[in-house]
Parts: structure tokens; sequence; C-alpha cells
């Protein structure tokens, strides 16, 4: 499968650029999964509905299915977090795979940067960041775009991965 991933600090747009990019890529015609790393506890689920009760009464995973979609929730129940590989695994096969977060891993990327948040660009220390989708004009050892051009960071990241 091919990988590509979007990582920055918080508020610096890279939900936004990961739809525009979904949509984008997509459109061309390319099958796009994404996987999306919370740093927050979160749930799906709903207290009070079917699926909520199976997994408070103590079930490792639910699956719930309907003729429009399925979704699995696994409780870890203090088992150590999946790492991304374990978690791409469970992926079916598709054209590319768009990551937001897992900014550590060794995926390639591209950094979304809004200069108005103050935080420093991540891109200067790692060499798995590719390019940089900025709302300033910056001057690196790598590719910058505008982080509205949606277009053009697609075209990078498809010719990065072979598509």
């Amino acid at each position: 499968m091919r990988l590509y991933g979007v990582v920055g600090w918080k508020n610096a747009g890279k939900t936004g650029l990961m739809e525009r990019l979904v949509t984008e890529i997509s459109g061309r015609g390319f099958s796009v999964s994404t996987v999306k790393h919370a740093h927050h506890v979160f749930d799906v689920d709903q207290p009070g509905k079917d699926s909520y009760r199976h997994r408070q009464a103590g079930a490792t995973e639910v699956l719930l299915a309907s003729r429009k979609r399925f979704a699995l929730m696994h409780e870890l129940r203090d088992a150590p977090e999946p790492t991304l590989d374990e978690l791409l695994g469970k992926l079916s096969p598709v054209d590319l795979v768009l990551i937001e977060g897992y900014k550590r891993d060794a995926h390639p990327k591209v950094e979304a940067h809004r200069a108005e948040t103050g935080n420093p660009l991540i891109a200067p220390d790692d060499p798995t960041i590719r390019a940089v989708a900025s709302d300033t004009a910056l001057t690196l050892d790598r590719p910058v775009f505008d982080l509205n051009d949606t277009a053009a960071i697609a075209d990078f990241i498809l010719s990065e991965v072979g598509l």
C-alpha cells in the first residue's frame, strides 16, 4: 500500500488539508483510505446503543454492520496502543492511504503550517517531511506549497508515491 502523511502542530490545518486531499485524489479516480491518530480519548459509539452496551459488558470487539457501512470497535482493555503498521494491516487494499498524525513514523509526509499558530516548523529536523504546505512564504530545502493549493499538493503526493 502506498502511504503519505500529513503532519503539523495543533491548528496548523492538517484536517482541512486531509479532507481536501481525499476529495481531490479520489476525484481523480484513485481509491483513498485515511488513518487519523488522536491524542485524546474518543468514542465513536453512543451510550445506550446496543453496540455500546456490548462493549460496556466486556466485549473486546464489536462489529456494527448495516447495508451502508460497518464499523469495528476494538477495546484495548489496557493493552498497548497498536502501531501504525498493525493498524494499516487491518485496512482493505486501496491506491493510497493518507495518514494524519503519526509524525514520528518513517513514512513520507507533508507538513501543514500556519504562521498564526506561532509554532516552529517540524520539517528542518525531520527528513521524512518531503514538503511543507504553508499559509506564508517559506525558504526551505524542500518544496513549499500554498496551504490552499490542494491540486498542486495532490500532484506532488501522487508523483512521490508513483500514481
